[in-house]
């Protein structure tokens, strides 16, 4: 995955510089500027992360209290429970960028705000890939049998990679080209 600090502009330094960005993109932003839009792109995000992981915690949190769940083996309640953490730790990983502005408000180090973030959004992502394959695994696995929760688990993870790792990549690859084509 490309680093999300790059696709937020540079956020390499703690003070940045006065005056416009280094890489003005045309829209005249100082770097302060540039970081706190960037901030602000990256609270969009995970809000929408939130949202999504709410839930989905919310229905993996319902489970138990369904009349089927006695019927798990020890396989699909391992996975479950993993599912379970997965999700506590996506919550942990989204609040954290928030307390991390609480500790660095202040201070001065957008940068270092907007960097830091960029990971763990990153991560939160990952995380977010490895519940969705898992809950359709735990559900298809429930449903028709273990078989079609690994192929769909995997049909998942592939697809994930493919629309969040390659293809971002591959664009961004092109939309570097294009913009230093003369």
């Amino acid at each position: 995955m490309s680093s999300a600090a790059d696709q937020h502009g540079d956020a390499s330094r703690d003070e940045p510089a006065a005056g416009p960005a280094s890489d003005d993109d045309g829209r005249g932003e100082s770097s302060n500027q540039r970081l706190d839009r960037n901030w602000q792109e990256m609270l969009q995000e995970l809000r929408v992360m939130q949202t999504g992981i709410q839930i989905l915690t919310g229905f993996l949190l319902t489970l138990p209290f369904q009349s089927r769940f006695a019927e798990l083996d020890d396989t699909q309640v391992l996975v479950y429970l993993c599912l379970v953490c997965l999700s506590a730790l996506i919550t942990a990983l989204v609040l954290s960028s928030v307390n991390l502005h609480r500790v660095l408000f202040g201070l001065r180090v957008k940068a270092t705000l907007v960097r830091h973030t960029a990971v763990i959004i990153q991560a939160t992502i990952a995380c977010v890939g490895l519940v969705l394959a898992g809950t359709a695994w735990l559900i298809f696995d429930l449903v028709v049998g273990r078989t079609a929760g690994f192929v769909v688990a995997a049909t998942i993870l592939i697809l994930v990679l493919l629309l969040w790792v390659v293809y971002p990549l591959v664009l961004r690859r092109r939309a570097v080209a294009n913009r230093s084509a003369p």
